[in-house]
């Protein structure tokens, strides 16, 4: 009897350390890593081995040590901007090559899953079908009853090319203005292109009339933002504090009046720095808070990122968007950039993915490059120099479309953008993560659907690194000049 109950005993003691093993196997079996890759020697968002946690993973190597139980911002996501000059382009392709590009920007399993975008509200630099218009060129039409949204509508109208775009994937817009109507400032000189008072009103109207108007035809406009780059010597000369009077006694009252589920933002500066220099006198207003759903800025200053913590931490309940930045000669361009517009080399995608990665390291919500679609010759561009709008704007795309060849590039730029947009989707959080080496820049997500994501850029020759989440590790190697993405599923232990 007594050997038969030691048996016994012996029996449940080797059972249980069975399955204290399988669990423990299963626990590290199920945490597979997806690996990612595009780089200089020439992988292109290539799928690699995948990689397995261990318990512990020896390496002198860097060591990035992830924590999803610290988190920050929640991300709304990646982008690009619809302009008629994109629409012209891809117009000159064929049908199924042109529906091939929509895929590679907009299918979020074929391509870059693009999820938040940037509708210029009528003329801007890159309105290329035509000459430069706004929506009622009809002076004192204060009532707007000859707007019109005609041009819109066209075969390379932003109606047309955001509608195509939509077959391919859903996404957010935020929609900017340059210029209102002519005939609504005191005159196009510069320092007098100031909105007249007597026409806030006017105005309020005409974004109300945009936004309905664009929903009756089938796009619903996610975000208004009064004003591009204002305050400046290039567009609208109108302030900050005057944007603020207009919001809140003039658009929101229109827009609830109206119906319209539109959020408004306030910003689109033209850098970084800006931001915190000109919203203040406008935005410590409490009541004009309320009417702001957030905050939107622009990289042109290229790497003054610090700034938007600094601007985080004064309004911390409204998110920032950065909704444009791009190459455009010859005046955009960051110290030692190229010289020649478009750039086809993949090797250009690196400065780009290290200023994603700062932008969301400093708190940034949303990721928006300016034009997303342009011809080899960086255009076509619309050419208005009383609104600002030079000849010779060469700038930089996401896609460079050869309307001669046919040739589509994709470029550096849409490589680094996709290895965001395509992993860290809306409702993402950007979590903790540190360590690494000056040499590797990278940052940290965990989707809504429990997967944790890490880009991890190499701004040098290979080398490897140590990835540490959860007590358990493993080693990746990391491609010359590259981006890698790693993905796995977050298992609670």
């Amino acid at each position: 009897m007594k050997n038969k109950l030691t048996k016994n005993f012996c029996n449940k003691i080797l059972l249980a350390l069975l399955t204290s093993v399988v669990v423990v196997d299963l626990s590290i079996a199920q945490n597979k890593i997806e690996v990612y890759v595009s780089s200089q020697a020439g992988d292109r968002l290539t799928r690699k081995d995948d990689a397995t946690f261990t318990s512990d993973a020896k390496s002198s190597s860097p060591v990035i040590k992830v924590n999803e139980k610290k988190s920050f911002q929640t991300m709304e996501g990646f982008g690009a901007t619809f302009n008629e000059a994109g629409m012209i382009c891809l117009n000159s392709l064929s049908a199924e090559d042109k529906n091939n590009v929509f895929a590679s920007l907009f299918d979020s399993v074929k391509g870059s899953g693009f999820t938040i975008m940037k509708s210029p509200i009528a003329a801007c630099d890159f309105a290329s079908a035509g000459p430069w218009y706004s929506y009622n060129e009809t002076p004192d039409d204060t009532l707007m009853t000859h707007f019109s949204i005609e041009r819109d509508l066209g075969p390379n109208g932003l109606i047309t090319f955001i509608k195509n775009a939509a077959q391919f994937g859903k996404f957010q817009i935020e929609s900017p203005m340059d210029f209102a109507p002519d005939w609504m400032y005191y005159s196009l000189k510069q320092g007098e292109k100031h909105v007249k008072p007597q026409y806030y009103s006017a105005l309020a109207r005409y974004y109300s009339h945009y936004l309905k108007a664009y929903l009756d035809n089938g796009v619903h406009i996610d975000y208004l933002n009064l004003f591009n780059e204002a305050n400046n010597e290039w567009y609208s000369n109108v302030t900050y504090k005057e944007i603020g009077e207009m919001i809140k006694n003039h658009v929101a009252p229109q827009l609830k009046k109206d119906g319209s589920d539109v959020k408004i933002q306030f910003g689109e500066t033209s850098n970084r720095p800006e931001a915190m220099l000109r919203f203040p006198p406008a935005l410590d207003d409490k009541e004009l808070q309320k009417d702001i759903h957030s905050l939107t800025v622009h990289g042109y200053d290229w790497n003054k990122f610090s700034t938007l913590t600094d601007l985080h931490n004064r309004y911390p309940h409204l998110p920032i968007y950065q909704t444009e930045v791009c190459y455009a000669m010859p005046n955009n361009i960051p110290p030692n950039g190229p010289t020649k517009m478009p750039v086809y080399e993949f090797s250009d995608g690196e400065f780009w993915g290290n200023m994603i990665a700062n932008d969301m390291k400093n708190w940034v919500v949303a990721w928006i490059y300016w034009n997303m679609i342009l011809d080899e010759n960086g255009g076509p561009w619309l050419i208005s120099t009383e609104h600002g709008d030079p000849d010779n704007n060469k700038q930089h795309p996401v896609v460079i479309i050869n309307r001669t060849t046919k040739q589509v590039t994709y470029t550096g730029l849409y490589y680094y953008l996709s290895h965001f947009s395509k992993f860290v989707r809306p409702g993402a959080k950007r979590i903790d993560c540190n360590g690494g080496s000056k040499q590797l820049n990278f940052v940290g997500f965990k989707n809504a659907d429990n997967s944790i994501v890490v880009n991890v850029i190499n701004n040098g020759d290979e080398t490897n690194c140590k990835i540490n989440w959860n007590e358990n590790s493993f080693n990746q190697n990391l491609p010359a000049h590259s981006i890698t993405t790693l993905k796995w599923d977050a298992i609670n232990r």
